[in-house]
């Protein structure tokens, strides 16, 4: 019975790449689905992610295609698709990015597991508890963060974590724990980076008299809200506005933008690229 694989890699970019990765598919009797491609003549960098039906086992293929990958150099995962990442969310106290994830989780569209959700403070854990989801509640303060951090790392161990979602959480994640979520760390902000940083961004907003508002999905690095972005969208705005209007706005805007983003990253959409991505749509 043929399995669902998808195939991601970049490498310098050369001539043959997509023959030859083409060709091992071909005599690996993969049959190729949705494929792309993209160089980017500003780093010299070639991207690639192909999707294909084979009947050989991901452990076969990994070992088969190990060969090809070092010939050109390449950074390469191989994916089975009937395992669904898992995606551990960390949230505060704002509930409307969560409460969306958690509805787009039950209705099976995001395509991820959700193994459990990490919060400092306890007032979202009734939602938690009513969607079954193991609800932690891992209290920080500048005293405590280092071992709350070790906390965190433990149940992203424990729980076989591929990627963090940080769903309005609202601490500053160490250097060091930015290094260790490198390329698997997700955050959503309330602006275009880097915009209106710190607190009431919408009523900053609102005092500038922006036209448009939007959020920004993007990877956690050690410089905050500086990440490889992943997704932006945006809303018109005008005089008639309220602060309370541009807060509502911006919410549902920060809610389909992190799960666009969450998404692409479950569909291994996403490749990074310096301080940049390459998103296959």
């Amino acid at each position: 019975m043929k399995k669902r694989y998808i195939l991601t890699l970049s490498c310098t970019d050369v001539h043959g790449i997509v023959a030859a990765v083409s060709g091992f598919l071909a005599q690996a009797g993969g049959f190729i689905t949705e494929s792309a491609q993209f160089g980017d003549f500003s780093t010299g960098r070639f991207f690639m992610r192909t999707e294909f039906d084979a009947e050989k086992e991901v452990i076969v293929l990994r070992e088969q295609f190990t060969p090809l990958a070092e010939k050109f150099g390449m950074e390469w995962s191989l994916f089975d698709v009937a395992k669904k990442p898992r995606a551990l969310i960390l949230v505060s106290k704002e509930s409307h990015c969560l409460n969306d994830l958690l509805h787009r989780y039950r209705s099976g569209s995001l395509g991820v597991e959700i193994p459990a959700v990490i919060s400092n403070h306890t007032i979202l854990k009734g939602l938690v508890d009513w969607h079954s989801i193991p609800f932690i509640h891992l209290p920080i303060t500048p005293e405590t963060r280092k071992a709350q951090e070790a906390e965190l790392l433990k149940a992203i161990e424990q729980y076989e974590i591929d990627v963090v979602v940080l769903a309005r959480y609202m601490q500053i994640l160490s250097p060091e724990l930015c290094k260790a979520l490198r390329g698997r760390a997700i955050n959503i902000h309330h602006s275009f980076l880097p915009s209106f940083k710190g607190a009431k961004p919408y009523h900053q907003a609102f005092t500038r008299g922006v036209k448009l508002i939007g959020a920004t999905a993007h990877f956690v690095t050690e410089e905050l809200d500086e990440g490889p972005i992943i997704e932006q969208e945006i809303a018109r705005v005008d005089h008639t506005h309220k602060p309370e209007d541009l807060v509502a706005i911006g919410q549902d805007i920060e809610c389909m933008v992190l799960a666009r983003a969450l998404k692409y990253y479950a569909q291994h959409r996403v490749i990074l690229n310096g301080n940049k991505t390459v998103i296959f749509k």
